[in-house]
């Protein structure tokens, strides 16, 4: 068979580096792949995207979340089962698709443990994304012992995986630079940071009642005793529950967000997204970026839950986004071929004969994020001193998560006795604005202005965002009442001198400046774009939108700009009638939308539908077992297994809890699980003091 191997060789935001190439073996075949790189994404790369074959039914395995969370990637990689997306390839790594169960080793190969000595720090972080980093830069300044810990190969959390423009404001939250760059800066700072400690590839395993947090770095385990932990650990996504939800190509939006991103794999040529959230609303635009097709993004509610301003971007840019939509099934042999739509009604449920289906070869799952924050809770009842910032604390922005980490670094400093003084009040009003829901959408006043030049406005939501009241070189522009959240206008038109700063730092891509000084008949329109550069090159015939995505007309590019203080924003200039000058707000890119296919006649039955990925429990299963009286998730475990798998209920428990409530139990009524100290799966070599290296794993 031949493999196409898929990288993103090109890309309009990321400077895509050379890389050195190693050789490595999947099931005795020959494959290539970059030195470093999560074993998932060197198979991806090779076009291999199942993994191994599930034990009980034999269904494909392939990845789902991609941050260690689920065990969907398991596979045998030198002889040892490991997670796919949290082991880097090396030189003449043999890696094997897991079929069946992997074999324990024989009693007389198990080798004499070691004492594992114990490390006191004053301070534990476990998580380097935004929350951890910033926490972590409060402490370092004040000179505190600190420890870092993250389970990733670089620091920054989910910020790596960003290439668009933060909100916020440019003094607190870097507003108008973009993710990855806010992580190098943040990473920087934390470097000159002395009493700072930094661990990668270290995972936090469990928090035990002695006050030991248990760590494997570069498979060795370490315990450690904090006196104050704090938990960043950050959010995993939600799974939906549909018939095809586990083969390959059905992904959380954060794992193909690293694919693309962050190791540059061409994961895909079609997807659907599912979930208007910000989180797939991103999702499909850095999907653009890798060059990869977006037939549609579809979200439940009559509205999509996140900004409007990341939903007109891929309205301009040819995407469709229906409302009132849900996935009904996902179908193909190993791997997804084919995804089925349908409308829903005002009591949620599927309307008959709206059932429409797409081509493609992945599904984005993005509806909604949950906090780990496991960690934090076990501590707390054990007695630790524990603090928690970030998504662990509340699902929010980065943003924000910054703004919580720098909090709770402060109040960990004062519990260790330092006079620091109070958090400063705005700190929490920042952070609670940070972390605000977008505001209703409102119209805006039309500029009947047709002369000078001046900047038109296509954001008409309050969001907390104001960097282009931080650019204007004439201090022109402002927001209402002065307010971060307040929406922004020009409060004197004659200011304008059309240096055009307003648009290249704009995060949602909401600003085009009109300029009707050469022509007052075809005044130029100047438009950011980020997507394929070669089609907006000079002489280019270019397809332009309105805000909503209505299609205004065909115009020749005239000139490209890119200022160097806002790099990888192309400033677009095109000249349009002045009836539409104004109106004009993006380029589609799209040839043509994709028309979905054959008509369902039958739904598939929802309780076909996989719940427990790890021991593949049905959701009728779960039903069957309500319906009987259960209202324990022990007991639940111990008749279906669900829950028992190696992810220790981390994708099915939400949907479990959903299916008690759509069966009309009073949630009050249910048992949980009992939570044990370890939280993530380590051979039991590792707690005899086995290190890397030993002959015997």
């Amino acid at each position: 068979m031949v493999i196409q191997v898929s990288r993103v060789t090109e890309h309009p935001v990321i400077e895509v580096e050379e890389f050195e190439e190693v050789k490595f073996t999947f099931n005795g075949r020959k494959l290539k792949g970059r030195k470093g790189e999560m074993v998932s994404s060197a198979l991806i790369a090779n076009d291999i995207h199942v993994f191994g074959h599930h034990y009980k039914d034999g269904s494909p395995q392939g990845i789902f979340c991609a941050n260690g969370q689920c065990a969907q990637c398991l596979v045998m990689a030198d002889g040892v089962p490991v997670k796919s997306c949290m082991t880097p390839l090396s030189e003449g790594s043999e890696v094997k698709s897991v079929e069946g169960l992997p074999e324990l080793p024989a009693a007389d190969t198990v080798p004499e443990g070691r004492p594992i000595p114990t490390m006191d720090v004053e301070v534990l972080i476990i998580g380097g994304g935004p929350a951890g980093l910033s926490a972590a830069i409060e402490l370092g300044k004040l000179g505190i012992d600190t420890l870092l810990i993250d389970d990733k190969d670089r620091l920054g959390g989910k910020l790596v995986l960003q290439t668009h423009k933060f909100f916020g404001s440019v003094e607190d939250s870097y507003a108008g630079t973009r993710g990855f760059e806010i992580g190098r800066i943040l990473e920087k700072d934390l470097g000159t940071l002395e009493s700072v400690k930094v661990w990668l590839n270290s995972t936090a395993v469990g928090v035990f009642s002695d006050g030991i947090v248990g760590v494997v770095k570069d498979r060795t385990y370490r315990k450690i005793r904090p006196k104050r932990l704090l938990v960043a650990t950050g959010a995993r996504e939600k799974m939906l529950s549909f018939p095809g939800n586990t083969l390959p190509g059905v992904y959380g939006a954060g794992a193909f967000q690293t694919l693309v991103n962050r190791d540059l794999i061409r994961s895909s040529e079609k997807v659907l997204i599912v979930g208007g959230g910000n989180v797939g609303l991103i999702a499909g635009y850095h999907a653009l970026q890798a060059g990869i097709d977006v037939v549609a993004l579809i979200e439940a509610l009559p509205h999509v839950g996140g900004y409007k301003v990341h939903a007109d971007k891929l309205m301009r840019l040819g995407v469709p986004i229906l409302t009132r939509h849900t996935i009904v099934s996902a179908e193909g042999k190993d791997r997804v071929e084919r995804a089925t739509i349908a409308k829903l009604d005002e009591n949620w449920k599927v309307v008959p004969g709206t059932h429409r289906t797409y081509e493609v070869d992945t599904v984005l799952i993005a509806v909604g994020l949950d906090e780990v924050n496991e960690f934090h809770k076990k501590a707390t009842e054990f007695g630790v001193r524990s603090f928690v910032a970030g998504d662990a604390q509340e699902i929010a922005e980065a943003s924000a998560a910054m703004f919580t980490g720098k909090i709770e670094g402060m109040k960990i400093a004062a519990s260790l006795g330092l006079e620091v003084g109070e958090v400063p009040r705005e700190w929490d009003e920042k952070a609670a604005i940070l972390k605000s829901k977008p505001g209703p959408i409102r119209k805006r006043q039309e500029i009947t202005r047709e002369m000078g030049v001046f900047p038109v406005f296509h954001c008409d939501q309050e969001v907390p965002c104001n960097p282009c009241t931080s650019v204007c070189p004439v201090g022109a522009l402002r927001t209402e009442q002065d307010s971060i959240t307040g929406l922004p206008y020009m409060s004197d038109l004659d200011k304008c001198i059309g240096c055009l700063s307003c648009v290249g730092i704009c995060p949602g891509l909401a600003i085009t400046v009109v300029d009707f000084r050469k022509d007052k008949q075809m005044p130029t329109v100047t438009l950011p774009y980020e997507v394929h550069r070669e089609i907006v090159e000079k002489g280019r015939i270019v397809t332009v939108t309105d805000s909503d995505g209505a299609i205004m007309g065909k115009y020749p590019v005239e000139r490209v700009i890119e200022n160097p203080k806002y790099p990888r924003t192309l400033l677009v200039q095109i000249r349009v009638e002045k009836a539409g000058a104004k109106k004009v707000a993006g380029i589609w890119i799209k040839e043509k939308q994709q028309e979905p296919g054959e008509i369902y006649e039958k739904e598939m039955l929802p309780d076909d539908a996989i719940v427990c990925r790890c021991e593949r429990v049905t959701a009728g299963e779960i039903r069957t077992a309500i319906q009987n009286g259960v209202r324990d998730l022990n007991h639940l475990k111990a008749v279906t297994r669900a829950g028992m798998g190696a992810c220790g209920s981390k994708t099915c428990r939400p949907m479990i809890f959903r299916i008690f409530r759509e069966e009309g139990v009073d949630l009050g009524v249910v048992t949980d699980r009992v939570d044990r100290p370890l939280f993530v799966e380590v051979p039991l070599g590792y707690f005899a003091g086995i290190e890397e290296g030993d002959d015997h794993e």
